[in-house]
């Protein structure tokens, strides 16, 4: 288990790309791999848990054949080639990894099929619930038993079924969940809809647009048609914001930092980082350069100043799960209070994120109280430098990262190979931006 020690910077002059978006990659794999035909997937994130749900695929009939390359990184362009929504049974459990989001969109896909399956994990996934997309698939007549040592857990044994079409409100808003449906219902016939408590990522049902397979809005509500098969098309993942929510921070509380990052996903759904950022008093300039796969993206370009505390918006907490580990070490980084409420969420994610994030925060000096659904941080003190764990989450690593890079002394990160999870390559940055150069671009 790796670990990397943090130095502290004075200057950030930076213009780069990030990896591809792990949630979008995911989505590709799958729904390129229902198509009609051969799908080319460009800027594809080689993470280890896009690679889990791609390989998933092929061990299902989708195969793939790698189109390009890039050497101590992994495969950016791939084929698909498309089933025609025609599965075939896998020799082997499916192993999804690390990726809880792999692991519940393949489970309402495999719901449907005509043969057995079982989805399993690494400890940690086989630690998090999936009874979330459990009931709503088993209303659906989905026959899945968690065969985990904590209830309602993976592995998951996935006896398929014919599906019905359903109408299900959710209770707490997941665009995992939402999405889960959503696939599924396409195997049945008749409309399936999902019921959102609030918004969230539209990934999902931007891409079955894309593959000619609309689905339709009507308030909260989001519904697909069943029977339809996604129509093969070439398809360009844009890079992730979740990734480059890391570097704005860092730019974002460092005076007269500046960092564009380039090509990045700009979708309404994932965008409240730089919300946030804003009401924080960063500086943010975002350029839209284009929507022609479905997703909007472009640059976004930050220039740093002095930041102030906020509170984030309970409204927003849903599209911002991934990022408040890192916008928490921007708390701590800024004047005054910044509150995170309604967020319980992020104790069942790679690590309990609420713990994880306050317990790192206390041992550089910050200033935290920890609440069952979130956290309230007074900011303005110099963090201090400490060794700090990851808890084997790829988010936590990061996050504390970027906080050593403004830490008083070198901060010692350990275990830190879950980061090729979602950002492969993340290292080869940091080490760019500590020797004050800019990164090359991942794509």
């Amino acid at each position: 288990m790796k670990s990397i020690k943090v130095n502290p910077i004075k200057h950030l002059w930076a213009e780069f790309a990030v990896p591809g978006d792990k949630s979008i990659s995911h989505r590709s794999a799958i729904l390129g791999g229902l198509s009609n035909g051969v799908c080319r997937i460009d800027n594809f994130l080689p993470s280890e848990d896009c690679l889990c749900t791609l390989n998933a695929m092929a061990q299902l009939g989708a195969t793939h054949e790698v189109l390009e390359e890039k050497y101590g990184y992994g495969p950016v362009s791939i084929a698909i080639s498309g089933q025609s929504m025609k599965l075939k049974a896998p020799e082997g459990n499916v192993d999804c990894g690390n990726s809880g989001t792999g692991m519940r969109l393949l489970a309402g896909m495999l719901a449907a099929q005509d043969f057995e399956s079982t989805l399993t994990g690494d400890d940690s996934l086989q630690s998090r619930p999936m009874g979330r997309i459990m009931k709503p698939l088993a209303q659906m007549g989905a026959n899945i038993a968690a065969q985990g040592e904590k209830e309602g857990c993976a592995p998951l044994l996935i006896t398929g079924s014919d599906l019905k079409p359903t109408s299900y409100e959710m209770p707490v808003a997941s665009a995992q969940v939402k999405s889960a449906i959503l696939l599924a219902g396409l195997f049945t016939e008749g409309k399936t809809t999902v019921i959102q408590p609030s918004e969230t990522r539209d990934h999902t049902e931007r891409m079955l647009s894309f593959f000619k397979i609309p689905s339709t809005r009507e308030g909260t509500e989001i519904s697909v048609t069943g029977g339809q098969v996604p129509q093969a098309a070439d398809f360009r993942v844009p890079g992730d914001i979740s990734s480059a929510a890391f570097w704005l921070v860092a730019a974002a509380a460092l005076p007269d930092a500046h960092i564009v990052m380039q090509n990045v996903g700009l979708n309404p759904t994932r965008t409240a980082i730089i919300d946030v950022l804003k009401r924080m008093g960063a500086k943010i300039e975002v350029t839209l350069l284009s929507e022609e796969f479905g997703e909007p993206y472009g640059h976004v370009k930050v220039t740093g100043t002095n930041l102030k505390g906020t509170e984030i918006l309970p409204e927003e907490v849903p599209n911002l799960i991934d990022e408040i580990p890192v916008l928490a070490v921007a708390g701590a980084l800024a004047k005054g209070r910044m509150i995170i409420r309604n967020a319980k969420e992020l104790r069942v994610k790679e690590s309990d994120r609420i713990a994880t994030t306050v317990g790192n925060l206390k041992k550089m000096g910050a200033s935290v109280e920890e609440f069952e659904d979130g956290m309230e941080i007074t900011g303005g003190k110099q963090l201090k430098a400490a060794e700090l764990e990851s808890f084997g989450d790829h988010r936590i690593a990061m996050a504390f990262i970027i906080a050593g890079l403004s830490a008083e002394g070198e901060t010692t990160v350990n275990n830190i190979d879950c980061i090729d999870t979602s950002y492969p390559g993340f290292c080869a940055h940091l080490s760019s931006i500590q020797n004050g150069r800019s990164p090359r671009s991942a794509v």
